[in-house]
C-alpha cells in the first residue's frame, strides 16, 4: 500500500514540475540564435582565407608517415570552439527593436561595428533600452543556446552553408518557428 502511495506521489509531482518549467521566450531565443549566428559570420569574416590549420590524428603509420591534413583555420573546430567561447559577450551591443509598421519585435544590434556603414541600422527611437538587465538577459539565453547546440553550431558552421541562420535557428534547434522572418538579417 505504501510503495502504491509513493508511486502516485512520484507520478503526480513529475506532472507539476514538468507543467510548470515555462516556455521560453521565443523572441529572446530566436533573437539570441539569430545573433550567434550573425556574430560568428562577421568573426570568420576577419580572418585571413588563406591562413590553414593542420588537423588530423598526429600518431606515426607504420611506415613512418604522420597523416594530416590542412583546413581553412577559419572554419576549423578549434577556431569554432575559440569564437564560441565569447560569443556571447557581444549581447552587449543588442536591444529589443520593434517594427514600427508591424510591432514585431526581436533583439538586433544597435551598436554598428567599426568597419561597417551606419546608414544601414534602424532608427535609434525604435529601440527599447531598458538597462544592463535587458542585454543580461539575452546574454544568459546565448549562453543557453551554446550550451545546447555547440555541436551543431560547429557543426554548421564548418560546412559553410549559405543559410545558416535557417539551418540552426530553424530546422535544428527550433527557436525561430516562424520561417519568414528567418530571413531577416540582424
Amino acid at each position: 500500500m505504501t510503495s502504491w502511495i509513493i508511486q502516485t506521489t512520484m507520478m503526480v509531482l513529475s506532472v507539476f514540475i514538468g507543467s510548470s518549467q515555462g516556455k521560453r521566450d521565443q523572441v529572446l531565443y530566436c533573437s539570441a540564435c539569430k545573433a550567434i549566428v550573425d556574430e560568428l559570420n562577421y568573426s570568420i569574416s576577419l580572418v585571413d582565407p588563406k591562413k590553414t590549420i593542420n588537423v588530423g590524428s598526429f600518431r606515426l603509420n607504420p611506415d613512418g608517415s604522420v597523416k594530416d591534413k590542412k583546413v581553412p583555420f577559419a572554419r576549423s573546430e578549434t577556431h569554432l570552439s575559440e569564437l564560441l567561447d565569447g560569443v556571447c559577450n557581444s549581447m552587449s551591443d543588442y536591444a529589443l527593436h520593434v517594427d514600427p509598421d508591424t510591432q514585431h519585435k526581436q533583439y538586433i544590434r544597435f551598436a554598428p561595428r567599426s568597419s561597417t556603414d551606419t546608414s544601414s541600422f534602424p532608427d535609434f527611437k525604435n529601440f527599447q533600452f531598458d538597462g544592463p538587465e535587458a542585454s543580461n538577459v539575452l546574454k544568459f539565453a546565448c549562453e543557453t543556446v551554446v550550451e545546447e547546440l555547440e555541436d551543431d553550431i560547429i557543426s554548421v558552421f564548418s560546412q559553410d552553408m549559405e543559410n545558416v541562420h535557417e539551418e540552426l535557428c530553424n530546422r535544428i534547434s527550433d527557436y525561430c518557428k516562424d520561417g519568414n522572418r528567418i530571413s531577416e538579417e540582424l
